[in-house]
Formats: structure tokens, sequence, C-alpha cells
């Protein structure tokens, strides 16, 4: 496993169109999913240590941010054929598991991570209501491990920042994970 770091924010990078299944087959596209304040787009996968650290923290946040008008979604682009755990069907169960407040989508041609330049799982891209990109940062201070509950939350206070002025911080700490896995 390789743990990578992701890159700067690009303030204002317009969201990449897309269109992809959820785990129930429903296509969904980057205009569909927006919200009133904006859209959080989030690389997960199921395996990944740095993702299972965050899971019940990042239910929590987007359920709060939908009530300020910004949805999200989260995206397994990783080639399932390496790790079973990120197959479609363990995609289903996790969302329900979890109770996934956003939709699971499967980008099964890596086409929409590579168009938005995802790196690592967790990967998160947040976009004000004119999907322009405001944030690039991580969810909070959890690495492989939960962080201490209280800590501070990035992610949530930088697209409360969003959905209230339209522009994210200028300083965000890079998200850290498990590079994404590509297919040959």
């Amino acid at each position: 496993m390789v743990s990578l770091e992701t890159p700067v924010c690009e303030f204002d990078r317009i969201i990449p169109d897309f269109e992809l299944p959820d785990v129930d087959g429903k296509i969904w596209n980057s205009q569909s999913l927006k919200g009133e304040s904006g859209l959080l787009v989030m690389f997960i996968c199921n395996h990944c240590p740095y993702v299972k650290a965050i899971r019940e923290r990042l239910v929590r946040d987007t359920r709060e941010l939908r009530a300020m008008g910004l949805h999200s979604v989260a995206i397994m682009s990783n080639d399932p054929t390496q790790y079973e755990e990120d197959s479609p069907e363990n995609m289903r169960k996790i969302a329900q598991q979890f109770e996934f407040p956003f939709p699971y989508l499967l980008d099964e041609t890596q086409a929409v991570a590579k168009s938005f330049g995802a790196v690592c799982t967790p990967d998160f891209f947040g976009y004000n209501a004119g999907l322009k990109l405001q944030y690039r940062g991580r969810l909070d201070a959890s690495r492989k491990e939960t962080a201490p509950a209280g800590v501070h939350r990035d992610l949530f206070e930088a697209m409360r920042q969003v959905s209230e002025t339209g522009r994210g911080p200028q300083q965000q700490v890079p998200s850290m994970g498990c590079s994404i896995k590509w297919k040959e």
C-alpha cells in the first residue's frame, strides 16, 4: 500500500463533467448532485485503512453539510480486481451498513478520477454553488487511526465557509491516504 498526499487546491477550477452509476444502478451527474450551496466530491473505497478510520465522521459531516445546502457524493475508482473488498457488491454493503447519506458511485473506467486529478483515498474536492473548486484538504487529523474526539474538523469548517461565502480557506492541510489502484 502506497500512502500519498493530495496536491494543493486549484482554486476556482470548474468541476469536471461526469456521469456514473451508484451501487443500485441509478445514473448521477455533476449537475444533478449539486446542492444550493455546492458539492463535496469524495474519492473513497472500502479497503483503505485511512477511509475506514473516518467513515463515521464522514457520514456525520456530510449530514450536517446537507443542512447547509451542500450535497455530497462518494466515488470509488479503484480497480476492484485488486481488492475484492472494493467490489460493487461490497460497495452496496458498506453504503447500507454505514447509512451513507450520499450516493456511492462506481468509476469503473477510472476516467472520472483522472479528470479530477484524484490521487488517493480519501481525496476530497469541495465546490461552491458555481461548482468552482474551493477545498482540497483532509477531513481532520485522522490517518490510519481515527484522531481523538474533539479534533479540528478541517473539511467541515472549510465547507461551512464555502456555504456562507462561496470561498474556501487559503490554508488547507492535504489529505493523506492509500494510492488509487489504477488498472494496468
